[in-house]
């Protein structure tokens, strides 16, 4: 059979689209929720569905989204067993073509999924929330099917990723060497990754139970464990470096002595014993009853082929034995942007694709959504001269290195002609008052070798940069350099983004995975090989965003249509990652050229105009005082009044999903049950208990106290500050003494005593549905209660709107407006006509004093909350706030299609109640004037203002009523 013909091709790609289509519609018709366990469903709403999407201004993309559900739709739903049952499910036809003895490896005889997704996509998010789907419902769900696991074993290819996957479960290191967990992936996005209820679960699993490699099989862990290591644990020997560039002696010399002593090589006593107990660790692996393995970036894992037979590789070894034993209680996932092996060359050159791939989120489709940064070779007429050059290192007879060729020269000129450029403009656009940038545009340079990155490094101090401006990163420098000052070059590299130096990284492979940094804006390529995993790799360490910010979201979708589908030159060169053009690379960009992935840059852009595109910074006018509006926000009352009754727990819902006697099998036993054991034997010893403080009247109290902070604060932005903001504003008191009525009185129909043994952990059983009863009960009615509430002295914090002292915007879509703060305000680029009639009519009205078109993303502050049709709550923010002489109206403008929407006209009852919450307030919390709500529609408008009405007359005739609110939504 011919070679082209054997394995798996792209067979594998056509399952991701089938189980894609069928996890989809699962999930969209509501099959998905009404099947999984009530954990997972809690996760998938909190994950994918509003409100709490629409509350967030981050949350996960497409193909984030489209691998969570899909792993959750076989791995629950379908309930697969091994990778051919994913096959019988999903597209039994696709068996037929698969190469017969393929599926039939042991390896595959698992729950075994991979997920394809271009670098830069975000595949770290995908892998923390299938680890809180596992951990959550082995810890909530009594039911034990073996679908779920608190063992997690994380593998990472090398150092690089490895500190990565550190960072982002334990936080960065900080100078004395400690790690922040504030700075961790879990505590930075909390909001997006864990819903309220599960929150002190997961920090609490977290920050106690992760091991690094040198603490697997020693550390003790109560109730799970998330290992972290990269694959070496596999091997007999502990080499960082995947490329080794030793000669034929060297070479033999280690494989005749594996184990070298002395501390330079980093082989002291303490490296020996790990050395020795390596085996250990996996013995210690292989001893657990349940485990799930994450492999990150599992191409690693590929077989490798030798005279004809497949060979497995040390990690994949390595997963074997962990595996032996545990049947589908082993979980392996898989993550890669390139999941495939090559076989062939030239014509026949075919890439065979890791048979369990269930989603496919692949670059193409992440350039086109702007996920990633879009690619330009750099096709200018020097560069492509640079055929009749040598574009590799000059040699002697011996393969000796003597220097560098013409043609790298000339392509790292290029390469720092163009970083020149971007510097320029980048630090000069968001350069704030004290001179200070928050963009720096790096270059990285990909090396032939080792012996080549030194000639790169002195040519480029030779062109004008100083030592401080370039670092090196060889593929093995963490072996040939102490471990303190790896420290420092980690440190260096990991935060890159957020310093002007270094300007260029030099590198060979040591940076080719898990340098996932934002700012690489150009790469020379020098790497003569033309693997296409190599190659794919190395534009992959440039793709991630640089510039997520939304006012840049629209110039940056114009810019990748000019440069992909009208094949001109780009808008604008944010997020364009630039490529040195290398003649040994020209079928590989032909190809990307051919599916649309890349354009072509023929010239440098020679002013801001063509770097920055349209994109201009406005600042506050000289006059900004005159024109100067503040939104009132009510800390607290200093003395609150409730005008209307309080509001009885027997009013309250009770909770009817699980009966009270269930919910108490589903408590633990009273505390958790521990014991010591050796690792080399296995030597069990000294069982002892280690009991909760969580069940104490104590943390019954600070439950009803969690459950009031989320009730009522939620946190925006004012300037470069975050400040926490009251969502509702009643007594906290009355709050806690209705909380604690309503649990002990009608929250499950009947007397029930949180003190009573473990019982107010049920509180928190099954995976916090109780705890999300008492959310939305409670804030429903501590908002009707607020509603009714008088103000005496109260406390009232103002936000000015100049508090936020500039704005980006396009000049194209920019007002030149006279009554406001700002030199010029913004109108979208979509569909903005209306908002830009509107801010002109207003402008021209004499009767206007000022007026503000609110950014929601900066001026968050002014919001306002609402409980949206299906209970819960949400917030929203205005369009415009206008200042008359009397009054201020509080404007939305809507289309014609928006008006009548039911959380429209739930926000409109909200916000006609916030305007009579602050019209009660002094006059001066107030800025003097009565305050009124208006939704104006497109129709209406334009009606009004073209038979001669001024902005009041069409305010008056727009403004919102509570009874034709209440008329609307109760009619």
């Amino acid at each position: 059979m011919n070679a082209v013909n054997i394995g798996t091709r792209d067979i594998p790609l056509k399952l991701a689209q089938a189980i894609t289509k069928l996890a989809q519609h699962s999930f969209e018709n509501g099959e998905m929720l009404s099947k999984v366990t009530p954990v997972t469903a809690d996760l998938l709403k909190f994950w994918f569905l509003p409100p709490y999407t629409d509350n967030r201004h981050i949350n996960f993309h497409e193909g984030q989204r489209q691998s969570i559900i899909n792993t959750i739709y076989l791995h629950e739903i379908v309930g697969i067993r091994t990778v051919k049952d994913v096959y019988l499910h999903s597209s039994p036809d696709l068996l037929a073509e698969m190469h017969a003895t393929e599926l039939a490896k042991e390896k595959y005889n698992i729950p075994k999924y991979a997920m394809k997704m271009a670098t830069g996509t975000g595949k770290t998010w995908v892998m923390h929330s299938l680890l809180i789907w596992q951990l959550l419902n082995a810890r909530y769900e009594s039911e034990r099917t073996g679908k779920f696991t608190s063992n997690f074993l994380l593998v990472a290819p090398g150092l690089i990723v490895y500190e990565r996957l550190l960072d982002a479960y334990l936080g960065k290191e900080n100078e004395a060497k400690e790690r922040i967990f504030e700075d961790s992936d879990f505590y930075k996005y909390q909001s997006l990754f864990i819903p309220p209820a599960y929150k002190e679960d997961v920090f609490g699993f977290i920050q106690t139970n992760v091991a690094k490699k040198e603490e697997i099989g020693s550390k003790v862990t109560g109730g799970g464990l998330i290992a972290i290591t990269n694959w070496h644990l596999f091997m007999g020997d502990d080499v960082e470096d995947e490329s080794s560039t030793l000669d034929d002696t060297e070479s033999v010399v280690k494989d005749l002595l594996p184990i070298r002593p002395g501390t330079s090589g980093g082989n002291d006593l303490g490296t020996l014993d790990n050395k020795y107990l390596r085996g250990a660790e996996l013995d210690y692996l292989a001893s657990l009853e349940s485990i799930m393995v994450v492999n990150d970036e599992a191409h690693h894992i590929h077989e490798n082929k030798s005279y004809g037979e497949a060979e497995e590789v040390e990690w994949q070894k390595g997963l074997n034995k962990v595996a032996e034993k545990k049947g589908s209680s082993f979980i392996q996932v898989d993550f890669s942007a390139t999941p495939y092996d090559v076989t062939g060359s030239g014509q026949t050159r075919t890439k065979h694709y890791f048979p369990h791939i269930i989603s496919d989120f692949d670059l193409a489709t992440a350039i086109r959504k702007g996920l990633v940064k879009t690619i330009a070779i750099d096709k200018r007429k020097e560069i492509a001269d640079l055929g009749e050059l040598d574009y590799s290192a000059i040699r002697d007879e011996n393969k000796k290195v003597l220097g560098l060729s013409e043609g790298q020269k000339l392509m790292l000129r290029a390469g720092m002609r163009k970083l020149n450029i971007l510097e320029e403009h980048f630090t000069s656009f968001t350069k704030d008052s004290a001179g200070n940038s928050n963009k720096y545009p790096k270059m990285l340079v990909v090396c032939e070798d080792t012996n080549v990155s030194p000639f790169v490094e002195e040519f480029l101090v030779s062109e004008g940069l100083s030592n401080d401006d370039i670092t090196r990163v060889d593929s093995n420098r963490s072996g040939e350099i102490p471990k303190a000052e790896w420290q420092i070059v980690k440190q260096k590299l990991f935060n890159i983004d957020k310093y002007a130096q270094p300007r260029v990284i030099v590198s060979v492979l040591m940076l080719r995975e898990g340098f996932d940094v934002s700012n690489i804006c150009v790469i020379v390529p020098l790497r003569a090989s033309n693997a296409p995993i190599l190659l794919e790799q190395t534009i992959g360490r440039g793709l991630r965003l640089m510039w997520r910010e939304e006012v840049f979201k629209d110039i940056k979708a114009e810019s990748r249509k000019n440069l992909l589908e009208l094949k001109r030159e780009p808008t604008t060169y944010l997020d364009l990652l630039t490529i040195i053009e290398h003649p040994a690379f020209v079928q590989f960009y032909d190809d990307l050229l051919a599916e649309g992935l890349v354009g072509e840059v023929d010239n440098d852009p020679d002013n801001s105009q063509g770097v920055m595109g349209d994109l201009i910074t406005v600042g506050l006018k000289a006059s900004y005082q005159d024109y100067d509006l503040f939104w009132p926000v009510i800390v607290h009352e200093a003395e609150e009044i409730l005008d209307g009754r309080m509001v009885n727990s027997s009013e309250l819902q009770p909770f009817t999903a699980f009966d009270i006697s269930d919910l108490q099998k589903f408590l633990a036993v009273e505390g958790e049950q521990f014991y010591s054991e050796e690792m080399t034997v296995k030597t069990r010893f000294g069982d002892y208990m280690v009991n909760a403080a969580l069940f104490t009247s104590e943390s019954y109290n600070e439950h009803l106290q969690k459950l009031l902070h989320t009730i009522t604060n939620r946190y925006a932005r004012v300037g470069k500050r975050t400040v926490k903001l009251p969502m509702l504003q009643v007594g906290e008191r009355q709050i806690i003494a209705l909380a604690d009525e309503y649990i002990k009185t009608n929250l499950f129909g009947q007397p029930f005593d949180p003190f009573a043994g473990a019982n107010w952990k049920i509180l928190l059983a099954k995976n916090g549905l109780v705890t999300n009863h008492l959310v939305q009960q409670l804030a429903k009615c501590i908002y009707e209660m607020q509603s009714v509430s008088s103000v005496d002295e109260p406390l009232v914090e103002k936000y000015w709107l100049s508090s936020v002292p500039e704005l980006k915007m396009r000049e194209r879509y920019a007002l030149d407006i006279t009554k406001t703060i700002y030199e010029r305000l913004a109108y979208p680029s979509n569909k903005g006509l209306f908002e830009k009639a509107f801010m002109l009519f207003t402008d021209r009205d004499s009767e206007v004093e000022s007026f503000i078109k609110i950014n929601e993303h900066l001026h968050s502050f002014a919001a306002i909350a609402y409980i949206r049709n299906d209970g819960l709550l949400s917030v929203y923010h205005p369009d415009f706030i206008v200042k008359t002489a009397k009054k201020i109206y509080i404007i939305e403008t809507k289309g014609n299609d928006k008006i009548n929407d039911d959380n429209v006209r739930q926000k409109q009852l909200s916000t006609v109640e916030w305007c009579t919450k602050t019209n009660r307030l002094p006059l001066m919390d107030r800025m003097d004037r009565q305050w009124e709500y208006v939704l104006l529609s497109e129709n209406h408008f334009y009606g009004y203002s073209e038979n001669g009405a001024s902005l009041i007359e069409i305010c008056e005739l727009a403004k919102v009523s509570e009874t034709a609110i209440k008329g609307q939504l109760f009619a």
